[in-house]
């Protein structure tokens, strides 16, 4: 990622409302399976979508993650279960682990993941997530995953391909030269059901090898891959009984040195890394501060990280920039408008919330960005209000920096 040199340049955090063609197109698609008819409209609709990311002032922008199917307009899950039609060695099931009630528990100095009812988050407003009209679950389409029942293997070859090549020409018609494709990271792609490998380590380096192709072709492209990685920050509250913080760091290293395997001999600087506490529209009380994780955030081997500063549970800790110093070379991409409210944030806002993070790292060294992706979380109409504040905020804090 290179630095900024005359304003405050603007992205996002990847996933943008398919729509309602596109998601038609991919319900198909699961019948019918893939299509010319498909690929034609997927090629136009990332070229439309880039070009509407230029018009509201994305500098760095994406293909909506448009490759990625998204089960319906309400999704959660689509950035990790895109990842199930690009490896070999699943079986499917008719498990759905958001809502699998399954409990596993840890002990101390062994930590598994228990299932997503069992967080603890969930535990603690048991009520308010079962209640659909409070907002949190409410309409999501149910989707199954599958389990890891052999070796690992990536078979996605021909889909990321699609991506790279929807994307560039996207980019080409809008006269934009930068972008970014966004893909799982080992560490997240080891939280499917797993009955093959034997031990912790050997799943998250099958998933490092796997996915190391997709990065790689992203990045042979000339493009930016973003590693999406909740696993980092939202598996603390995946853990039942809370662990204690040197456990889950021990825990998360084994997750840092995967990625760094997976990463090995790439360019950093073609290289950003997504850190988020999941997106679904819960009360988040359980979160793991960010400066509880921050050094090994920054160990993994990326030239620019990516992580949620708008949500109203995590923007107070723009702080720990006070105290941590950024990587020489490196940049920083806050989020800035948040994906967990329908709220339109006022881009005066937005640029105060760019100016903070500039007076502490640089504004060379700050990219203006959302929380998470847009896409499958909040309506399309509020996710381009979103945006263009994003935009405009950029621009505010553009003027007050460089003037």
């Amino acid at each position: 990622m290179s630095s900024n040199t005359d304003h405050i340049r603007v992205t996002h955090a990847g996933s943008l409302p398919r729509t309602p063609e596109l998601l038609a197109a991919n319900e198909a698609k699961e019948a019918n399976g893939i299509t010319p008819e498909f690929l034609d409209l997927l090629e136009t609709s990332v070229i439309d979508v880039v070009a509407r990311q230029r018009n509201l002032g994305i500098d760095i922008p994406n293909d909506g993650e448009y490759g990625h199917a998204m089960a319906s307009s309400v999704d959660y899950g689509a950035w990790w279960n895109y990842s199930f039609a690009r490896l070999g060695g699943l079986e499917p099931t008719n498990v759905d682990r958001w809502a699998d009630a399954e409990v596993h528990r840890s002990s101390p100095g062994n930590i598994v993941l228990t299932s997503f009812p069992d967080r603890r988050d969930r535990q603690k407003f048991n009520d308010a997530y079962n209640d659909p009209s409070s907002g949190i679950l409410a309409h999501r389409k149910s989707v199954t995953q599958p389990k890891i029942a052999g070796p690992l293997t990536y078979t996605g070859h021909d889909l990321v391909k699609s991506d790279v090549t929807n994307l560039k020409k996207g980019l080409d018609a809008a006269g934009l030269s930068e972008g970014f494709v966004a893909a799982l990271s080992p560490g997240s792609c080891a939280r499917v059901a797993n009955e093959y490998y034997k031990t912790d380590e050997e799943l998250l380096y099958a998933c490092a090898d796997a996915m190391r192709e997709e990065y790689k072709a992203i990045i042979d492209a000339g493009l930016t891959v973003q590693l999406d990685d909740p696993s980092l920050a939202e598996s603390w509250d995946q853990i039942n009984p809370e662990p204690s913080l040197e456990d889950y760091l021990k825990f998360i290293q084994l997750r840092v040195e995967a990625t760094n395997w997976a990463l090995r001999d790439l360019p950093q600087e073609q290289i950003r890394l997504h850190v988020c506490w999941g997106s679904w529209h819960g009360p988040h009380t359980t979160d793991i501060p960010f400066a509880d994780i921050i050094d090994s955030v920054l160990q993994i081997d990326a030239g620019a990280y990516s992580f949620e500063a708008a949500n109203v549970r995590h923007e107070h800790e723009w702080r720990i920039w006070e105290d941590t110093k950024l990587p020489e070379g490196k940049s920083i991409i806050p989020g800035v408008v948040s994906h967990a409210t329908n709220v339109v944030e006022h881009p005066e806002l937005v640029a105060d919330r760019i100016e903070r993070f500039a007076r502490l790292v640089g504004r060379e060294n700050v990219i203006a960005s959302t929380d998470c992706g847009l896409g499958g979380r909040v309506h399309p109409q509020i996710a381009i209000a979103k945006l263009k504040a994003l935009g405009q905020g950029a621009e505010l804090a553009t003027r007050r920096l460089w003037k």
